[in-house]
């Protein structure tokens, strides 16, 4: 594959930073509050000041909780919130804000994040929970002909045990998925 927007591993593919639901709902304590979260965040800051620009997403819950949803919520009563809760911002400190995709579900690979990265381009993943939203927004990327690049170190799970386990299940789906840390991107 060919194509002179940037260099990666992907084979010279654009590459697009894409940062799913850094939100203070999961910064914060709480029954969603993900420990590494701020070690990512810095991570991720230093990933789009390299020049990266990038694309956020926001989990919104749904009010109407269709389907199975009302039973995730009946387990999660706590985070049954207004979508305009403060609890949904993005807190992402040196990372400037532009808008973002919300979506009420854990993954963000949809019609939005297909009209903006073009298939054989490179997705490079970074944000929270690795086990939930990096995961299911990797699977469905890839499925869709998209090339993934976990960034291992701007990700952060709900433990290190779920975080690697996860990790370890990514890396089974190269070439299409790749995990790698973000000193391979900051070179």
């Amino acid at each position: 594959m060919t194509n002179s927007k940037s260099s990666t591993a992907t084979g010279g593919a654009k590459r697009h930073l894409v940062v799913i639901d850094m939100q203070r709902a999961f910064r914060e304590a709480g029954e969603w509050h993900i420990p590494r979260y701020d070690e990512a965040a810095r991570t991720i800051a230093a990933l789009s000041a390299s020049g990266m620009d990038p694309i956020l997403t926001r989990f919104v819950p749904d009010p109407e909780e269709k389907g199975s949803w009302s039973s995730y919520y009946d387990r999660w009563q706590s985070m049954r919130l207004d979508p305009a809760d403060p609890l949904w911002d993005i807190e992402l400190q040196g990372v400037e804000v532009r808008g973002s995709i919300d979506l009420p579900t854990f993954s963000k690979w949809g019609e939005e994040l297909a009209e903006r990265i073009p298939v054989g381009e490179e997705m490079v993943l970074t944000g929270v929970a690795t086990d939930c939203c990096i995961l299911a927004t990797a699977l469905g990327a890839a499925d869709a002909g998209r090339y993934v690049t976990v960034v291992e170190d701007a990700c952060a799970g709900q433990s290190d045990a779920a975080h690697d386990q996860t990790l370890d299940l990514l890396e089974l789906l190269a070439p299409m998925v790749r995990v790698v840390k973000s000193d391979t991107l900051l070179v």
